[in-house]
């Protein structure tokens, strides 16, 4: 497939000073949290908003920030990865830095929040090189999609409400106000997510683990490793079981998955990015522009270039 170097120019990641033209609509006029608010209300490295004036699609692309997104109603197919959730009411999906990311097929009246924010928002209250320890939820070891209950669920949208209300309004102490009631409704999610059982390590690979841990290394090594033994011996099992194991669970061998990760990497960069098929060929550790191309149709039955122009 591709050639193995430990050179590699990723797709670039997006910052929240960059990123608003890829989520919102144009002529959005909503006024809810971020949306719209004056200049001299914004709050440096955190912002959310409400699904009304978001766009029918998103991604997939990378950011160098924190993503949640919550549903209070409807449905909309979120993609982590590899890993793949229908959100419905009650919701809550969580991305890290660096991740691949694509939200799609949102239903007539599905209503929801989302916020953004850098790691240092909270630094009041969590270190940020300690942020994922404590809210395992934003890392590539954590569960990155939580139901919770009709009780757990207004609570969280209790603590959105009060985020809004501070970022409108001009009172002393906004920013600490704000901060203070994030880490709340984060830690509103922690109590759930360890009520469910999902902060426990799984350590028998047979019975669940092996598959969506192979799914996230994937989802985070794609562009350094290209082979199913680099992922067995990393999960500690022969190439020939996980091979096994995937395909069971799957129907598609786990080499499939390198080249999923592959695909979507090499569709952001077309649409994007302004790169030459050539340069993308060779961003991506392709021998040549020809050997791109060819494993571009063979996955996807067009060429980069057709892709392109109808992305």
């Amino acid at each position: 497939m591709a050639k193995q170097t430990d050179t590699h120019k990723k797709l670039p990641h997006y910052t929240l000073g960059d990123f608003r033209h890829l989520h919102r609509e144009p002529d959005d006029s909503s006024s809810f949290g971020y949306n719209n608010i004056s200049p001299e209300k914004k709050i440096k490295g955190f912002e959310i908003y409400s699904s009304e004036g978001l766009v029918s699609a998103v991604g997939p692309l990378k950011s160098d920030f924190y993503r949640m997104s919550i549903t209070l109603s409807g449905g909309v197919d979120v993609q982590l990865g590899l890993e793949q959730f229908r959100h419905q009411p009650g919701t809550i999906s969580f991305t890290y830095p660096g991740q691949v990311f694509s939200k799609s097929n949102i239903q007539p009246g599905t209503f929801g929040y989302y916020a953004l924010f850098e790691a240092d928002f909270l630094g009041s209250f969590v270190p940020p090189d300690q942020f994922q320890e404590e809210f395992p939820f934003f890392s590539v070891d954590g569960q990155l999609f939580i139901q919770l209950s009709t009780a757990e669920i207004t609570q969280v949208a209790d603590f959105v409400a009060k985020i809004n209300e501070e970022l409108q309004e001009g009172k002393v102490g906004r920013e600490k106000a704000v901060s203070m009631y994030f880490y709340l409704l984060l830690l509103e999610i922690k109590r759930s997510y360890v009520t469910q059982g999902l902060h426990l390590t799984r350590t028998d690979i047979r019975t669940g683990y092996l598959i969506p841990k192979f799914h996230k290394l994937v989802s985070q090594y794609f562009l350094q490793k290209r082979k199913v033994a680099d992922y067995a011996a990393m999960l500690g099992v022969t190439p020939n079981h996980l091979n096994r194991t995937i395909k069971e669970a799957t129907g598609h061998t786990a080499s499939a998955a390198i080249s999923t990760m592959l695909v979507r990497e090499s569709k952001a960069l077309l649409r994007y990015t302004d790169d030459t098929i050539s340069q993308i060929s060779f961003q991506l550790d392709f021998s040549d522009p020809a050997s791109f191309t060819r494993f571009f149709r063979e996955q996807t039955g067009q060429t980069p270039l057709d892709f392109r122009k109808n992305a």
